[in-house]
This record gives C-alpha cells, structure tokens and sequence, in this order.
C-alpha cells in the first residue's frame, strides 16, 4: 500500500514538473512547490471551481479541456475562455486574496493537478523566473480578451474566425495539414462569439465548403491560418 502510494506521489509531482510554467525555474524550487500535489481524473461536464469560493489551490491541467465561466446581468452563460493541456487557472484568488470570479467547468474527461495556494504564492515570492511566467500568462490572456472585445461589433464571420484564431493561439497543435484545435460544441463556439448557435453552425460550413478547416469529431483542424487572419484585416 505504502509503496503504491508513493509511486503515485511520485508519478503526481513528474506529471505537474512536465508544465510549460515550471520551465527554467531551479529544480529544487520546483520540488519543492510541487511536494504537496494531488492529481485527479475528472468526468466530462464537472464543475471544479465556482464562483465566489475561497481559493485554496492552483490548477494546471495535464490533460483534457476546462471552460471558464460566468453570467452576464441577464443571467446569460458567457465562456469567457477555454483552457487544454499545459495550462493553469485558479492562480489569482490566492494572490488577491479574494474569491474566485468566475466557474470551471470540464468539458471532456480532464486530469487536474492541484498545488496548495500557499506553495505557489511561495514560489512566485522567491522565484524572480515564477513572477515573469505568471505575468506572461496574464499579459496573453489579456491581449485574447481585448482583441476579442475589438471585435465585438465586426460581422458574424470575423467573430467566428476570431475565435478559431483565438483556439489556437491557446490550445492550437501543429498536425500534418495545419493547426488543430478542439472541436467544441457550437454552444461553446457561440458563447464565446456572442453569437447565435446557428449562425456559429452556418459560418463554420462557410468556412470547410472554402477548404479553410477542416472538422472531426474531436479536433478542427484550420488547413490554411494566414488565409483566416487576413480575413480580419
């Protein structure tokens, strides 16, 4: 018992070390903000953080797709992001100090690492590297929203693109034909877009008719990305 245990403490700590935000930092820095570590298999469809809770952990995902999420004053869902594989959330209630702003929500059977508050906020205090990565992190996001705010009033097709484009900036794969990108339930595509779900649905046609993606059940791959961002132009 004790030695399966701890060959999956072991396993927990070397799958959470693999992401991109632990990167150059000094490994006895990492091991030591990763000593405390649980990671758990998580159902399609789960909710992992809500709103308004006190931030105890940070979340990186090693594996699957979480949407983020709140409602607007009418009461309307609103997907705010979508996050995969190497990505963390959860980091800003621990440092604030104040609850969280928005829900989590898996969207496929996703593997969550979570880091105790406590040891991340320790890392990101002495490590000078830690610091720059969050601030990267927050400076990417916060570009995707004001680009995605900019366009806001564009016609339907350039919000579409947009967030095709805003995918895989994130989450995009290189692959033999192009970028892939999860292939997201059109009510994910239309939240984000602020569109309605069938003109999602009826823009994405447009999109595959004109050879530019391509859709499988799981993945869209985008077959040619210079010709979607100079529709944008």
């Amino acid at each position: 018992m004790d030695d399966r245990f701890h060959a999956h403490e072991s396993r927990d700590r070397s799958l959470i070390q693999s992401a991109p935000f632990f990167e150059g930092l000094p490994q006895d820095a990492v091991e030591k903000a990763t000593a405390h570590v649980v990671t758990r298999n998580h159902p399609a469809n789960q909710q992992i953080l809500l709103e308004n809770d006190w931030g105890s952990s940070v979340y990186f995902i090693m594996e699957g797709w979480v949407k983020i999420r709140t409602y607007n004053v009418d009461g309307k869902e609103v997907t705010l992001n979508i996050l995969g594989k190497g990505e963390l959330f959860g980091e800003m209630a621990p440092l604030d100090e104040v609850p969280r702003s928005s829900d989590v929500i898996t969207l496929v059977p996703t593997t969550i690492s979570n880091l105790p508050s406590q040891d991340f906020v320790q890392l990101i205090q002495a490590e000078a590297k830690a610091g720059i990565h969050l601030a990267q992190l927050m400076a990417r996001r916060l570009r995707q929203v004001n680009r995605r705010l900019r366009l806001r009033e564009s016609d339907s097709t350039s919000r579409v693109v947009d967030i095709l484009l805003f995918l895989a900036d994130g989450q995009g794969k290189k692959a033999a034909q192009g970028i892939e990108i999860p292939n997201l339930p059109h009510r994910e595509l239309s939240s984000l877009s602020g569109l309605a779900r069938e003109t999602v649905t009826r823009v994405l046609s447009k999109l595959e008719k004109k050879s530019l993606i391509q859709r499988n059940r799981e993945t869209l791959c985008i077959l040619d990305i210079n010709a979607l961002e100079k529709m944008l132009m």
